[in-house]
């Protein structure tokens, strides 16, 4: 029986990143989860019953930001205990910070990998995960620097 690995990131480049993990999904039981937008709504033509959906929402627009990342939150609980991963592997970002408390409370490994994006200065969500990840992965050399116990994994493009 495979492992259940959940990959959960938010939409646009994290999301990019997540998906050249394509290889590694097939040798689990593999879901993914990122918020649902125009941009990503096609994928679910691809990955099926894989491919769950969180709300998307954007601090633009500050006071319904706050209430989608409160349903967010809920419906983090309910897919975590749907899905009951033994792994979350991440590229972030706000998205997968709630995913990554709850699944490390209930014993989940969590995987991050710091996005391409920043090579000299820590994301938030990264500063979040450090902490509690079991396997901190950074893609630039530099950001060793930055976070001591992580392995440098190379460029995941």
């Amino acid at each position: 029986m495979k492992k259940k690995v959940m990959f959960i990131s938010s939409t646009g480049g994290h999301l990019e990143e997540l998906l050249q993990l394509k290889p590694l999904f097939e040798k689990y039981d593999y879901y993914i989860v990122t918020e649902k937008d125009k941009s990503n709504i096609s994928l679910k033509e691809q990955y099926g019953e894989k491919l769950f959906f969180l709300p998307y929402g954007t601090r633009a627009k500050l006071f319904t930001y706050i209430f989608k990342y409160l349903y967010l939150c809920l419906k983090t609980v309910y897919l975590y205990f749907r899905i009951r991963p033994k792994a979350i592997v991440t590229t972030g970002t706000h998205t997968a910070g709630p995913m990554c408390i709850i699944g490390k409370i209930f014993r989940s490994k969590i995987i991050y990998i710091e996005t391409i994006a920043n090579t000299n200065k820590k994301t938030a969500t990264g500063r979040l995960i450090y902490p509690i990840a079991d396997l901190f992965i950074v893609q630039w050399e530099e950001m060793l620097k930055l976070y001591p116990k992580a392995v440098y994994g190379g460029l995941i493009y």
